[in-house]
């Protein structure tokens, strides 16, 4: 392992509830992926709902990969599926 390998990154995990919202600053090495940066940050335990097969993750509103590298910086989102489609709620809001 060369010295960048050994870098080490500091980032944000992010996950909403219905309720609570919760975000992890954790520290990981360069070269983790999305997935271990979420399972490093303990939001998994806390919140049962989050299954990383189901849930879309994603970077600063951008949908990603699990595999996907973070970057310094980086904000990892876990999302959740949406309650109420937003395109009928603008159309009730309307009427």
């Amino acid at each position: 392992m060369d010295a960048a390998e050994g870098e080490a990154l500091a980032i944000e995990v992010a996950y909403g509830a219905e309720e609570v919202q919760r975000v992890a600053v954790i520290t990981v090495a360069k070269g983790t992926t999305i997935r271990a940066a979420i399972e490093r940050s303990g939001l998994l335990a806390e919140f049962a709902e989050i299954d990383l097969a189901q849930n879309p993750v994603g970077v600063f509103g951008s949908v990603c990969e699990l595999d996907d590298l973070v970057m310094v910086g980086d904000r990892v989102e876990i999302y959740r599926p949406l309650l109420a489609d937003p395109k009928q709620a603008r159309r009730r809001r309307a009427r």
